[in-house]
């Protein structure tokens, strides 16, 4: 599987691994000044770039920089983002701030962090009925707290 990306702004950063056992490729804010985010302020971060995913067997998943969201309180607004393997658009981070303490998103700051993930593409069946389960139709918290 092949990832290409693509530099949609002149002063875009291609994500890059922390370490050669990096999981992920951090993003950076592709942004000329400084955001402020103060509690439950949110804002859409734009990176740069684009990507294209050689295998429609995979996706892009788009998701909080430990770091970010610990020590800061910045975490991802819709928790994980995905990236479909057909999509070529720009690469956005929605991020809100979860906590008292203003924080400042700076320019080419590594702001979260991209994962390519295999996925199963099932075939959907419309049926009249489904197996049981010892669980069945319960709902949140129907399996109890321990």
């Amino acid at each position: 599987m092949e990832l290409k990306i693509k530099k949609v702004r002149e002063n875009a950063k291609i994500p890059t691994r922390g370490t050669p056992g990096s999981a992920g490729l951090d993003l950076y804010a592709c942004i000329d000044e400084p955001i402020r985010l103060c509690r439950g302020e949110t804002a859409v971060i734009p990176t740069g770039i684009a990507i294209g995913l050689s295998d429609i067997h995979y996706a892009a998943f788009i998701h909080s920089r430990s770091g970010l969201a610990v020590k800061h309180g910045i975490g991802l607004l819709n928790s994980v983002g995905v990236i479909d393997s057909d999509y070529r658009g720009e690469i956005c981070v929605g991020v809100i701030n979860q906590i008292d303490e203003p924080y400042e998103i700076q320019p080419f700051e590594r702001i979260a962090q991209m994962v390519i993930k295999p996925v199963e593409i099932p075939e959907a069946v419309v049926c009249d009925d489904l197996d049981e389960t010892g669980r069945g139709a319960g709902g949140f918290g129907s399996t109890g707290k321990k």
